[in-house]
């Protein structure tokens, strides 16, 4: 029979690894924690070089001191920065925070764009804060390439490179569209829990037996 493409061999991973990964996280969430759209926007931002985990025990105290936008388009960026000094990087995050929170309210009516586009445009938003907000809010197609997505599909062989903007352009070739936002929230949980950063548990590692069945499965296939 003839051999499957790189790339062939490359999707047929791609599914095992969304199926698997969905019997373990039936519930694909956000790690991080929001109330209001625009607050995704601004835990995105705190979460760079800084744990989800981090970021939720700070995001509560930001939003009970402002708890509306327009507070927040109008609040002392001194007063953000003590706030959010456990995020780190509370400098320039407290300026494009309130800079970005200006431009939302007093520019845009409050509206979230929903293309990535208009959305890096904004004051301190990434490309991965971008297509978080694509997916979660605007629930369009999205692969937001972390630590997290970037370790464990390089590990997989799934992406070659740790650039983020890379990886996610090699993903694009091989996730279906639809399932690509809830993939990215089950990859997050599922570094945390199992294909941790220092010491992934390969040994008890139910993706790892699931790709093995999968590639015996191709090759059999091809004989």
């Amino acid at each position: 029979m003839k051999r499957l493409s790189k790339t062939d061999r490359k999707k047929a991973s791609v599914k095992v690894l969304i199926h698997t990964l969905e019997q373990l996280y039936p519930e694909a969430l956000c790690a991080l924690d929001y109330t209001e759209d625009y607050r995704l926007m601004i835990a995105g931002r705190l979460s760079a070089q800084c744990t989800d985990k981090r970021v939720n025990t700070v995001t509560p105290l930001l939003f009970e001191r402002y708890p509306t936008l327009k507070s927040l388009a109008d609040a002392d960026i001194h007063d953000v920065e003590e706030i959010i000094k456990p995020c780190g990087l509370y400098h320039t995050k407290a300026q494009s925070i309130v800079e970005m929170c200006r431009v939302l309210y007093y520019d845009m009516d409050g509206v979230i764009p929903d293309t990535l586009e208009e959305l890096t445009k904004l004051p301190g938003i990434g490309r991965k804060t971008a297509n978080l907000i694509m997916g979660d809010v605007h629930h369009k197609p999205a692969i937001v390439c972390d630590t997290h997505c970037i370790r464990i599909t390089n590990r997989l062989g799934l992406t070659s490179s740790k650039d983020p903007q890379k990886c996610e352009k090699e993903l694009w070739e091989t996730v279906p569209p639809e399932e690509s936002s809830a993939l990215c929230h089950r990859i997050v949980l599922f570094g945390r829990d199992i294909c941790t950063a220092r010491k992934p548990d390969c040994g008890h590692c139910p993706l790892r037996l699931a790709l093995e069945a999968e590639e015996a499965a191709l090759k059999c296939s091809e004989c």
